[in-house]
């Protein structure tokens, strides 16, 4: 083999481990990718297997504790749908009913949210913005009516 079939080889090999690292990366990220939805959005898709961060309100009077302290279930709206949520964890110390909320998890073949994660920011007023824009969007329909 000559010096410059020897230097196109290592080129070659070098570009197809270079792809090959890329499309590894890229499958990494579309695994861990997770998308910020309403509870209107998360009914509406068909795909229950996606991992979903899902914000909305707390709804009054939903909150429920079960026996064992951990777990617990509440509803979350964007005044248009409501998705009920099961997490089994510590709450944040701002979560409160009637107050935004971010969940991640998926939601199950019953149509419950399954949470793994409840996310709160340091701001007791925080929404998320498709959250806010999701409210926003109801409180206007509400008034078209």
């Amino acid at each position: 083999m000559k010096p410059r079939q020897k230097r196109l080889a290592l080129v070659a090999a070098g570009l197809a481990l270079l792809a090959l690292a890329a499309w590894l990366i890229s499958s990494a990220f579309q695994k861990n990718l997770v998308f910020s939805v309403t509870p209107s959005e998360v009914l509406a898709s068909p795909d229950r297997a996606r991992n979903l961060r899902m914000g909305g309100l707390v709804e009054k009077g939903s909150l429920r504790r079960e026996g064992d302290g951990v777990t617990v279930d509440f509803i979350i709206t964007d005044m248009v749908q409501r998705v009920p949520v099961r997490y089994s964890g510590i709450l944040p110390d701002l979560f409160k009913e009637g107050k935004g909320a971010v969940v991640q998890g998926k939601l199950d073949a019953d149509g419950v949210f399954t949470a793994t994660e409840v996310l709160a920011k340091h701001d007791e007023n925080y929404m998320p913005p498709d959250a806010a824009r999701a409210l926003k969007e109801a409180a206007e329909a509400k008034d078209k009516k």
